[in-house]
């Protein structure tokens, strides 16, 4: 072991003097694809092939009592891998990728280069209703990070591969190397220069080149388009736009409602029987949120109504429009609740095919109505497809990304028009009532959010530990005059907090007020402290993120703001501290 660590310590060494930093990050970069790629590949096929060992045998005709039994069969190794193996928690991991660029100096767990496929293969594979690209994302992540620490590399470069990463896994899931990419600077915020586009897109390339040759070349959704784009319909996927911008709303409000509720439950095991229960209850009724659902989408793109009924207790109904209406209504009100009940109950999956699965079966079904209304025709496979993309939006409130995955994964390029049209009205209607994603919604609440905003994104990246100072001179409420001079005299600072018995602040003296009396020995027996104190201006928590510091010093207008802990002195915040620290993670931040 140690004669290994010898050898790499002498690899390092070479490569600094061999291989340039630059030309070191796009190799980098480049393993950081092939191994996101192979990742992404692995999960794909390791959850296919427990599905079809589990379920390939069901007839269509009926529904099957073993629905009831695999999710919670699935969750629990999940559950039980996750408390007792890898000994973490394995949730939202686009959540986790963004708390490490912004809060962790883009450390991601190694672990999770691996434990999120095993956890996801189990959950998925069993009929948790998520999908793989959360998971798969997290792995090339994680992947990127690792690869980042091994060789020693800074902040910057590290939060670069843990966009390569992203955008490999990405790029291997569906096949899609501008959607890996658009993802990336979309989702996860990364400022980038167009230096620093060339890694991304050196990762994605080779992640989708890696998939193409292990899976061939094969669209994720077979779909071939026989009528074009017809300009009469606009005001349709107007509608449709709207539409999806508000089920997106829905859909993520009530994701997140219903995993709190289960949340509060303490117990991992009572909240994985209540969350399964739950769960299997839908899937046995609703046998097509069993899994991903990208064959029901597949389907319905390719004219197949029926198999909303396959597997199912309505079979015999299958002729019946208005119980496909109803179905199909039931499914985009279930599906949210079917992923609730599998990553609040300790599933491991994401919200990328929940999403998609919503949006295409809310396309299909609003074109299903209005063609039964006789007044308009519309092709029920160009509404599935947009409608994957409007929900996408809306949901990830990630537009570019949602266009370009539908895109791509279809072949449908076709509809750029409608994909454009729908997905950016969808966004901006629930903009306008919830301003951050599933994904962003907490870390933003608790300004741990790392943004586009450069001003913004430094701040988040600052600690307020690295700009608390500790050399001012405390002094009593009880203490003379005289024996402040004397503190005075020993201390560097103009600024002396008041501490009482407990160590609680109780006030501030500043020596500017007290300049024209501090030599006049007759007042330095009967003038106190107390009687010289003010109370400052301000308060900063010890847990205050830096946003709401500077804030603090806007509205005061103070140069000096002390640190509490439980009304217990820590120290004090200056401005020119800051402005220090600022511009240092500024420049460590920025590419220029």
């Amino acid at each position: 072991m140690e004669k290994a660590q010898v050898i790499f310590r002498r690899f390092l060494i070479w490569r600094v003097k061999h291989i340039s930093q630059q030309h070191f990050v796009l190799i980098l970069s480049l393993l950081t694809g092939v191994f996101s790629g192979l990742a992404a590949v692995l999960l794909k096929n390791a959850i296919h092939a427990v599905h079809h060992f589990l379920t390939g045998h069901f007839s269509i005709e009926n529904g099957n009592l073993l629905y009831l039994a695999y999710p919670v069969v699935g969750i629990l190794i999940a559950v039980f891998f996750a408390r007792n193996i890898i000994k973490d928690s394995l949730g939202h991991g686009v959540s986790k990728i963004l708390y490490a660029l912004s809060k962790n100096g883009g450390k991601i767990k190694p672990h999770n280069n691996f434990s999120s496929i095993v956890a996801s293969t189990f959950t998925i594979g069993f009929g948790g209703s998520v999908g793989a690209e959360a998971p798969i994302v997290l792995t090339g992540a994680s992947i990127g990070s690792t690869l980042g620490r091994v060789f020693h590399q800074n902040y910057k470069t590290i939060s670069l591969l843990i966009g390569c990463g992203a955008a490999g896994a990405v790029a291997g899931i569906f096949k899609a190397p501008m959607a890996g990419l658009v993802f990336t600077l979309e989702v996860l915020m990364l400022g980038l220069s167009m230096t620093s586009l060339v890694p991304l897109i050196i990762s994605a390339f080779s992640a989708a080149t890696v998939a193409f040759f292990f899976m061939g070349d094969g669209a994720e959704f077979s779909w071939h388009l026989e009528s074009p784009f017809i300009l009469h319909n606009i005001p349709f996927y107007i509608v449709l736009g709207v539409l999806g911008g508000f089920i997106s709303l829905y859909f993520s409000r009530s994701l997140m409602w219903s995993e709190n509720q289960l949340r509060k439950i303490k117990s991992p095991y009572v909240r994985l029987s209540i969350g399964g229960a739950i769960l299997s209850v839908l899937i046995f009724v609703l046998p097509q949120l069993y899994g991903e659902g990208y064959t029901t989408i597949t389907a319905f793109l390719n004219g197949n109504k029926d198999i909303v009924f396959d597997n199912s207790l309505f079979y015999e109904l299958r002729d019946r429009e208005w119980a496909l209406l109803i179905l199909l209504g039931m499914l985009v009100i279930f599906k949210v609740f079917a992923s609730a009940a599998t990553t609040g109950s300790g599933g491991v999956g994401g919200i990328f095919a929940p999403s998609l699965f919503t949006g295409g079966v809310m396309g299909y079904f609003f074109a299903r109505v209005v063609n039964a209304t006789g007044l308009h025709v519309l092709p029920e496979s160009h509404f599935t497809l947009v409608g994957m993309a409007a929900i996408m939006a809306g949901v990830l409130h990630a537009p570019l990304t949602a266009i370009f995955l539908i895109a791509e994964i279809t072949h449908g390029y076709e509809l750029f028009v409608p994909l454009m049209m729908t997905s950016t009205i969808s966004y901006l209607t629930i903009m306008y009532f919830e301003p951050h994603s599933i994904y962003t919604k907490q870390l933003a609440r608790r300004g741990e959010l790392l943004t586009h905003h450069k001003d913004k994104a430094v701040l988040t990246l600052m600690r307020l530990n690295k700009v608390l100072e500790t050399d001012f001179l405390p002094v009593k409420s009880t203490d003379t005059l005289g024996s402040l001079v004397k503190v005075i005299a020993k201390a560097k600072r103009n600024l002396f907090p008041v501490i009482g018995s407990k160590g609680q602040l109780k006030g501030i003296v500043l020596l500017d007020d007290i300049r024209e009396i501090m030599f006049n020995h007759e007042r330095y027996n009967d003038t106190t402290v107390e009687d010289l104190m003010q109370v400052p201006p301000g308060f900063i928590e010890i847990n205050e993120n830096m946003d709401s510091v500077m804030k603090k010093f806007e509205e005061t207008g103070a140069w000096n703001l002390p640190v509490i802990e439980n009304d217990k002195y820590m120290g004090f915040v200056s401005k020119s501290k800051i402005f220090s620290v600022y511009r240092r993670v500024l420049i460590h931040f920025s590419d220029e």
